[in-house]
């Protein structure tokens, strides 16, 4: 595929650059951003919900609203739709980076790398698209009001939790300004990194044992756990509402097959298809799989390779729809989706998992791949009490400023942030405010249920 309306763009300094940034605060200043009010006209919540449900599977919506239904953090991470039609009314630089376009506090997780480190980062991409760089922070700072109100902390707690995150990530962002641009993007954040830059000694002690459970964790041969020998044959285990196989007069594995072998395959750089040329992984097995909250209901499969009895690949095949930023940041530049996903993930995460690519089913439909699994552990705080949520917030922007430094351009969003923190102060006004509105929405959805507008089931 390639890449749609590029144009030559003229070269400034980082300095002036950074003057650039600084310039437009006049257009849009930065205590704008504190403002939530919902437009007079702003659409019916559940409206807009309905829509993002066209081409989903049927069947699995009224599980993706049961999902939405267990809290308000769990709205919150169904409704990237309508949250980006709601960030659209809001002021903006006019600054666009690779963003996320789904980030909230649960979407950072550490990952191993084939060496054994520990590198904090991103975890999804399914929404990324070049975009204003304020509507990725404005969602993680309105979810850690959100989750942190599920916890009982006050929102004046919540606010200086989000003022944490909106130092760590206006800091970072300036360091990453200065540095050359070949060492931001070699740029890592890791477990050591995250333990040395924290002054409490108790903190540090916290860290390093989560470090240590998350090398435990993801050394663990998790293998037997999600698969069984039927019939003289490894098999993955059906687990109810999340792991299923098709029905055995289906032709859904010559479609996998078609999924797999065909453009994908073809996708992948010479030296990663020898592993499928040679015979080193075969096979064996795939299922449906029902994942997280938002993406309940597209189309997503598990695909189970073996390279020998005990040396297992397992392959996700997700579905790739359009970003729901796309109706109001304009078309992405890549035609397949897969793709616009897969160089969005490598473009803002440090280290991405080699098996990335993209795909196309027969029916027009796109996909991409990606190892199931791939060694990660999340180390979002059990307790959500405001010290912990606020080393955690920091950690967050620290990933996001990284992120957005490499997929944009640092010096430019640095310079409109400055050093003190008006941006700051005006980001935990917005995310308390719209913590509010996401509160008021979760009940519209409560409402639309109990009045059976829309069908739940809960608990799957």
């Amino acid at each position: 595929m390639t890449k749609k309306n590029e144009t030559k763009q003229e070269f400034h300094e980082s300095a002036e650059r950074s003057e650039m940034g600084k310039a437009l605060r006049v257009q849009v200043p930065r205590a704008d951003h504190g403002k939530w009010q919902p437009a007079p006209d702003r659409r019916d919540p559940i409206d807009l919900l309905e829509e993002s449900n066209l081409h989903r599977l049927p069947d699995l919506i009224p599980v993706r609203y049961g999902r939405m239904l267990e809290s308000p953090f769990d709205f919150l991470r169904g409704s990237a739709a309508l949250m980006a039609y709601d960030l659209a009314t809001t002021p903006t630089s006019g600054i666009h980076v690779q963003v996320c376009g789904d980030c909230h506090l649960g979407n950072f997780a550490f990952y191993a790398t084939p060496e054994q480190n520990l590198f904090f980062d991103i975890n999804d991409f399914d929404e990324t698209l070049l975009a204003p760089w304020e509507w990725d922070v404005k969602r993680l700072a309105a979810s850690f009001v959100v989750a942190g109100r599920g916890s009982h902390i006050s929102d004046r707690d919540c606010e200086v939790v989000v003022h944490r995150l909106a130092r760590s990530y206006r800091t970072r962002l300036r360091e990453y300004a200065k540095m050359h641009v070949l060492d931001t993007w070699y740029a890592r954040i890791d477990n050591k990194m995250l333990i040395t830059v924290e002054h409490d000694a108790k903190a540090r002690q916290k860290r390093e044992r989560s470090s240590a459970e998350a090398h435990a964790s993801m050394t663990r041969f998790h293998y037997p756990k999600i698969t069984d020998v039927v019939d003289g044959h490894r098999r993955l285990v059906d687990r109810k509402s999340l792991i299923f196989h098709p029905p055995a007069n289906s032709d859904a594995e010559e479609r996998l097959n078609a999924l797999f072998f065909n453009a994908y395959h073809d996708s992948q750089p010479a030296h990663l298809r020898r592993l499928f040329d040679r015979n080193n992984y075969r096979l064996m097995d795939f299922a449906f799989k029902v994942v997280g909250v938002g993406s309940v209901g597209t189309r997503c499969y598990v695909a189970l390779f073996l390279a020998d009895v005990k040396d297992p690949l397992f392959l996700q095949i997700k579905e790739a729809r359009a970003s729901v930023l796309e109706p109001y940041a304009g078309n992405s530049e890549y035609d397949h989706n897969g793709q616009r996903i897969v160089v969005g993930q490598h473009l803002m995460q440090s280290a991405s998992d080699i098996f990335l690519g993209w795909t196309t089913g027969d029916d027009g439909r796109h996909y991409y791949l990606r190892q199931l699994r791939d060694r990660k552990y999340s180390v979002l705080p059990d307790n959500h009490e405001p010290k912990e949520m606020a080393r955690y917030a920091d950690a967050c922007g620290w990933a996001l400023a990284r992120a957005h430094a490499k997929g944009g351009d640092a010096a430019m969003v640095s310079g409109y942030l400055g050093q003190s923190d008006a941006f700051d102060q005006a980001l935990g006004r917005f995310a308390v405010a719209y913590a509010d509105q996401n509160a008021a929405d979760y009940k519209a959805l409560k409402q639309a249920v109990n009045s059976g507008r829309v069908q739940a089931v809960v608990g799957k």
